[in-house]
This record gives structure tokens, sequence and C-alpha cells, in this order.
């Protein structure tokens, strides 16, 4: 059961990290090599740029690897090199009885926010805001259980509020009245505007706007996915004109922070408008929130704003650079980010490729009893699926039912899962991730995650009797809901 964040929980996991942030210390001052292994998207890059900034700091020996998941390679790495510690970030939780079963003799410390499964063996310390009582989904993500144990180790590590804060909304963690963060994140948030790192205001939540023209930051919006404007930048430049908002100033482009507040409004509405009459549920078409600006970034580059932040490190994961993206977190504004916004740029392009290849017949997102599935078989390439998932989480017509949306894993026999919803069922008691776990464990598989967004890896040869398994689930925790309503 899911409790709000009490003052005692939010004390003992400070102590946690207060304990994480010892073992290491103990280990830099010793000369110890350390391994820090992180996931591959948004969070997890930010979380490994995090610590591994902290640990540079302390003159550290360390290296760092980012995965998508524990597997047999990263365990067989971990024996070989024989690290003094191993540093989980944004990972780890999920994987407690592989740990304890292969690297039983190796001291690990998991720094995570994802539901655990199985109990921590001896060597190893979990740091998790599920142990106490705080919900890893939406008040504390990946990177700021690593932001907190960072600031543990030393408080000049606080210059990475704003790091963690592009990890968390990067998560989607923005779960909070006009799309802000709360919770724990609230309290990294505060230390980045203390430190003037960081802006809060509410203003439009499109890509790119403060770098971009109006008709491109439209055009790059893909959440949520608008019906011929994402990725139809002739489109969006005509969808401007028909409201007779002014693209250029002189001849200088205009972005969507120089519009004025009448033309504001008159876009929102005119796209709420417009996503209507596509079929899409009410509650995507709040288009003003809270915005997060990195003041301290140059205004023309993509790290100004804390979400197209995000989306670059997880293009830099997802489009296997993401060393590049770990970079970017320790403070490189060199060659890393030139290379990183042409990663953005191509990650964009394939994402927007998959969307409109959805989008082209409606028979591509399958609606069954209790889901929707997206079938991506070898088609959609697997890092990019929950990104997919995510934004279709937010774009169809009823979001009472969650989508499950899956691709393969190249020379492998099994295939990549992500499970997505909204919290309008979460707030009821539907955990995905729970559900996840259950299901593909039937078929000798590994799933977890939240309860908003989970995943799972289940062999290629089980994969529809699995869809099958998950749309029962479902609907029987659908209807146990509505019958305790």
């Amino acid at each position: 059961m899911k409790m709000a964040i009490g003052e005692d929980g939010s004390k003992a996991f400070m102590s946690d990290t207060l304990e994480a942030a010892k073992i290491l210390s103990r280990h830099a001052d010793e000369d110890a090599l350390i391994h820090v292994i992180s996931h591959l998207d948004a969070d997890g890059l930010a979380a490994a740029g995090i610590i591994a900034k902290a640990l540079f700091r302390l003159g550290a020996r360390f290296r760092v690897r980012i995965q998508q998941w524990i597997d047999e390679r990263i365990v067989s790495e971990i024996t070989s090199d024989k690290p003094d510690l191993a540093v989980l970030t944004d990972l780890g939780s999920g994987y407690l009885n592989v740990l304890n079963e292969r690297l039983s003799d190796f001291q690990i410390v998991i720094l995570d926010h994802h539901q655990p499964v199985g109990e921590a063996g001896e060597n190893i310390l979990q740091v998790n805001p599920h142990l106490r009582g705080i919900d890893g989904s939406k008040d504390i993500s990946g990177a700021g259980v690593a932001y907190f144990t960072s600031k543990a180790l030393d408080e000049t590590n606080k210059d990475s509020a704003e790091i963690a804060v592009v990890g968390a909304l990067g998560d989607l963690q923005d779960k909070y009245e006009q799309r802000a963060l709360g919770g724990l994140n609230r309290k990294i948030v505060e230390d980045g505007v203390a430190n003037e790192r960081l802006k809060v205001e509410k203003d439009l939540m499109f890509f790119g706007r403060e770098t971009r023209p109006i008709h491109k930051a439209l055009a790059y919006t893909t959440n949520p996915f608008i019906p011929g404007i994402t990725g139809e930048e002739d489109k969006s430049f005509a969808f401007l004109a028909g409201l007779d908002i002014k693209p250029k100033d002189g001849e200088k482009w205009r972005a969507l922070r120089d519009l004025a507040d009448h033309e504001k409004r008159r876009l929102c509405s005119a796209l709420s408008d417009h996503l209507l009459s596509k079929g899409y549920p009410s509650d995507v078409l709040n288009l003003v929130g809270s915005v997060y600006t990195l003041v301290r970034e140059e205004p023309w580059t993509p790290l100004r704003d804390a979400r197209e932040f995000s989306v670059l490190l997880n293009g830099t994961g997802r489009m296997e650079k993401a060393g590049i993206g770990v970079a970017i977190c320790m403070g490189d504004r060199g060659v890393a980010l030139e290379q990183a916004e042409d990663v953005l740029a191509e990650y964009r392009r394939t994402i927007t490729k998959y969307l409109s290849w959805l989008m082209e017949e409606p028979g591509r997102v399958e609606e069954l009893e209790s889901i929707y599935v997206v079938r991506g078989e070898g088609f959609i390439n697997e890092k990019v699926i929950g990104t997919l998932s995510s934004i279709l989480s937010t774009s169809l017509p009823k979001p009472q039912k969650p989508i499950i949306a899956y691709a393969t894993v190249p020379d492998e026999d099994v295939v990549k899962v992500s499970a997505r919803t909204l919290i309008t069922l979460t707030s009821k008691g539907l955990d995905l991730g729970e559900l996840m776990r259950i299901a593909s464990e039937k078929f000798d598989g590994k799933g977890g995650g939240h309860d908003i967004a989970a995943g799972a890896q289940v062999p290629t040869k089980d994969v529809d009797a699995f869809i099958s398994l998950v749309d029962k689930l479902v609907k029987k925790a659908v209807d146990q809901i509505e019958a305790e309503s």
C-alpha cells in the first residue's frame, strides 16, 4: 500500500542516502574501483551523471556503463572485472533475486525508485523510496535518489539539482496540479531555485518553447501527438496562419515564449478544439503548466528547458549514444553538446516516423477488451518502444484502457514490452508494475516497474499468450476497482 510522504519516511529515506554516501566516500578514499551501472532512459542517464560527477569530485576511480536491464552479460562483466563496489542507479530493485544469487560476493549499492521485487542480501544496501512509504512513481525519480545521495556526500553537489529535475521530468513525474513536480522532487526544485540555477513558471508546454520558431515547436511536439501537425512543419505553419499568429517579428522568428497572452489563449483554444475533433480525451488538453528553465544554460540550446533537456537525454540513450548524455549531465558543453543535438534530430525523426506509421491505419493500435496493443514486432526499435507507449498513453480515445506495446530484441528470442496507463486508473488502485510481473513470470520472463509505467521481457514465442493474459488481468483488476467504488 502506498503512503503519503510523512516526516518519518522522509527522515528514514535521507538516512539511507547518508549510509550510501558513506560507502561511496570510503571506497573513494581507499582508491577502490567503482562500477556505476545505470538505465538508458533520461532518468537513468541523469542519475549516472549525478553520481559520476560526485565521484569525480572525490577523485574516485570509477567507470560508467549504461544498460537496458540487468542481464547475464552485466553479471559476467562484474564477476570478471571484480570491482570493489557496484553502484546501480535507476535500476537494480527489480533484479534482487539475480543479484543475490550471482553477485553475493560483491558489495552493491542500489539507488533506485522502482518497486522492489524480492529481498536484498546482506551485501546490498538498497536506497529506495518505496521502502520508506514514498511513491517512487511520482515523488522521486532515480536521478532524485542519486541527487540526495550525492548531496549527502558533499553540499557542493547541490549544483546537480537541475539535472535531477531533468531526470524526474524525463520519467514523467510531473503528476501534480498543473504538471508540477511534487513530493521529494519539490525539495530538489527548491534547491535548484535557491542556487539560482532553476526558474519555475506557468506557460505553454511545447517542445522548444525557448529555442524554436513557433511552427517548429508545434511540429516537434509529441506529447500529446497532434495529428496533422506533429512532424509536419508546413501544416503547422498553415495552422498558425489560420489563427492570425505571425511566425516572425520583422526578420526574426518568434518562439512560443514571445507570444502575447491573447495569442497563447487563441492557440490553446484552437489546439484543444483540434484534438477534441480527433477523439482525444479531455485530460490531455491542458497545454499550460509548470515550466522548468535552467537559467544558466544558453537560451538557444536544448538544455535551457528541462523537458527538452530530458528528451535530448532520452534520445542519446535510445540511439545508443548514452555516453554523450552522461557527459552532458556531468557538465560537458563542448563537443558532447554538438553531438547530442545531431542525435536529438535523428531521434525526433525516428519517433515521428513510428508515430506516423501507427496513426496511418487504426488497426496498428489494436483495441482489446481491456487494453490497447501495439505489435511493433521487428519494425519498431525496441529501445524506443517505451517512448512510443508513453506518448500513445495520452493520445488514445479511451484513457481508461492501458496500452501494452512490444518490439523484438535483435538477436535474442525475447520481446521488450512497455506498459503505460494514466493516473485516473492508478489513483483507483491499478498497478501495472505488479501485473507485468505476474504475467511475465507465467512465461519465464521478467517484469515490473511502477503502477503507471512498467515493462517486461518475455520469450517471443509466448508473446500472444502473454498479451491475452495481461488483457484478462487488467479486466479483473478494473472490475474489482469498479466493484469497490
